[in-house]
């Protein structure tokens, strides 16, 4: 009797700690033939007894799982502005473009567009884009890291531009690859990039000897588009020489020098409406 009562009074109280998924469980225990102990696991559910399914994320209701696709970029790239018609009809005709432009235009993305462009297409073989690395007028002092480290926050905007145009997994196996690679100004001196498409983005950071090295690393099967804007420029007014070089190549033939207008902005409007005060 005594053992019968401890028996009983056990189960009450794992039964009142909820220790068991379901109160009935414990009918169906023989407690004595079985020699429960508190210390042996809730029951099995039996074979008949059926438990519900719980389906994954990726499990259809039907039964097939369906794997994670990789998003993709279908996004015809369209002119928004008689200017924008002009520049990208430009890239398509001439091997040296030079757009230059207010900030919001869309010089930077119809380069990167057309670029990427090119590349799915096999017109070219490798993207090539190029940023100096010139402080906005405040110098935050040394950065940690290694190289990529230390030039990424200038090359920002040009991986943003890229991922609005390529899946991350491509565009990280492109740029391991080769297939597309940025590079400061710096390290350009002495390159001929062949069977590429070459982007040069703030253009108006450099100085004339810089663009004219740049501008003579055009080789062959390749394109480059430069851009910039003259009156936002990092540098003191005598040393950019973005406005010099276009006006000097704006005359030789197979070379595009497009002149975007405050009209031609495609930002948000009141960048347009700031043009015309600051």
């Amino acid at each position: 009797m005594a053992k019968r009562s401890n028996i009983r009074r056990i189960s009450a109280e794992f039964d009142a700690n909820d220790y068991f998924e379901d109160a009935g469980q414990i009918a169906d225990l023989d407690l004595l033939e079985r020699k429960w102990s508190p210390d042996d696991k809730p029951r099995r559910a039996k074979k008949h007894e059926k438990t519900p399914k719980h389906h994954n994320n990726n499990e259809a209701p039907n039964g097939h799982t369906h794997h994670t696709r990789e998003q993709r970029y279908v996004k015809n790239i369209i002119p928004r502005t008689d200017g924008q018609a002009k520049l990208m009809e430009a890239i398509d005709r001439d091997n040296l473009v030079l757009a230059l432009g207010p900030a919001g235009t869309g010089k930077t993305y119809l380069a990167i567009a057309k670029a990427v462009e090119a590349l799915k297409a096999g017109r070219v073989g490798r993207i090539v884009l190029c940023r100096p690395a010139v402080d906005a007028g405040e110098n935050i002092g040394f950065l940690p890291g290694d190289m990529e480290d230390k030039l990424a926050p200038y090359l920002r905007p040009l991986y943003d531009a890229l991922a609005d145009r390529l899946p991350a997994k491509s565009l990280k196996s492109m740029m391991a690859e080769g297939l597309i690679e940025i590079a400061p100004v710096a390290f350009m001196r002495g390159r001929t990039l062949n069977n590429a498409f070459v982007v040069i983005d703030e253009a108006q950071n450099c100085t004339y000897m810089q663009l004219k090295m740049l501008l003579t690393r055009l080789g062959w099967n390749s394109s480059m588009i430069v851009t910039g804007d003259p009156a936002q420029s990092d540098l003191l007014p005598e040393l950019s020489g973005l406005a010099t070089a276009a006006e000097r190549l704006e005359e030789m033939e197979d070379i595009s020098v497009i002149r975007l207008a405050k009209e031609d902005v495609v930002r948000h409007p009141l960048v347009a409406r700031m043009l015309n005060t600051l």
